[in-house]
């Protein structure tokens, strides 16, 4: 379990969004997470502030083979957070340097292009494959989607809300 968020946290950049396809990856087509409990446990990380990277404490404590619970949870929430702490402690001394450096900007750029991709994949995968199951779950989609865009309605609420229409419609 540690090697699987240890390498999770190793491929974020710009936003813990992006491991969202290789944690349900390494999670649910695996068996360790049932896909239910990785949407429900995404949905309860975009409710409460903070890092998505504490999403992986839930999965940590959802698995269903090896560590689970509190244990499983603490070791998933190290793992993930373990290589960008080590990161900080070994480019920190020489970032002023290697932030100016014209290539170090154009790998950058490129980085930050490939994560609009992977965020397109997480949400396509996550939501429209696994989440959108019927009709009745789309309206809800359509709803949350409109609620947050255009109503600028915090997260929490939009959440609240979709799990009231769910408890409805589904």
């Amino acid at each position: 379990m540690f090697d699987l968020f240890y390498r999770a946290g190793s491929f974020v950049f710009g936003g813990g969004h992006v491991v969202l396809p290789l944690l349900q990856a390494e999670t649910v087509q695996t068996g360790l997470v049932e896909p239910g409990a990785f949407l429900a446990g995404y949905g309860a990380a975009q409710a409460v502030p903070g890092p998505l990277f504490t999403f992986s404490a839930f999965l940590g404590a959802v698995t269903t083979s090896g560590p689970s619970g509190a244990l499983g949870a603490s070791i998933a929430l190290v793992a993930i957070f373990l290589p960008s702490a080590l990161l900080i402690i070994g480019v920190l001394p020489l970032w002023n340097r290697l932030r100016r450096a014209p290539r170090v900007q154009r790998a950058l750029k490129g980085v930050n292009a490939g994560v609009v991709g992977l965020l397109a994949a997480a949400l396509y995968d996550s939501v429209f494959n696994e989440g959108v199951t019927g009709p009745h779950s789309l309206v809800i989609v359509a709803v949350a989607f409109v609620a947050l865009t255009a109503w600028k309605a915090p997260a929490w609420a939009v959440v609240r809300g979709a799990a009231g229409l769910g408890a409805l419609l589904l």
